[in-house]
């Protein structure tokens, strides 16, 4: 995936919520060794870290996206500033239930089974 992403400068999907992780806060994208340490096993960090990273020689210039990330890729960096991953995990599941969920277009074509059983209307 991120080939194709740096390829074909294809835009990044945003983060995906975190649940508990010790030492690691949202903020710690703002600690360049927090994040090379982390990226590897830390979804929100790995994708900061990609948005963030620097194009291979002869590649073109800069990152993958260019400008602040508070400007490229807002969500990403919004996330930094609530204060536990609670919150972030509380807010990705009602985005979640409101992007997706609720939208006609994508729910007509989710298969129902057993988790989400289908109750034909009397």
């Amino acid at each position: 995936m991120r080939r194709l992403q740096t390829t074909y400068w294809l835009e990044p999907a945003g983060s995906h919520g975190l649940v508990d992780h010790g030492d690691i806060t949202p903020g710690s994208i703002h600690n360049p060794a927090v994040l090379q340490d982390g990226k590897e096993e830390y979804m929100y960090l790995s994708a900061v870290a990609f948005v963030k990273q620097a194009s291979p020689p002869g590649q073109g210039k800069g990152t993958v996206k260019k400008g602040h990330l508070a400007e490229t890729s807002p969500m990403l960096n919004d996330i930094s500033g609530l204060p536990s991953w609670t919150r972030v995990n509380a807010g990705m599941i009602k985005m979640y239930q409101a992007e997706v969920l609720s939208r006609l277009p994508i729910m007509q074509h989710f298969l129902t089974g057993n988790l989400l059983p289908f109750q034909q209307a009397a």
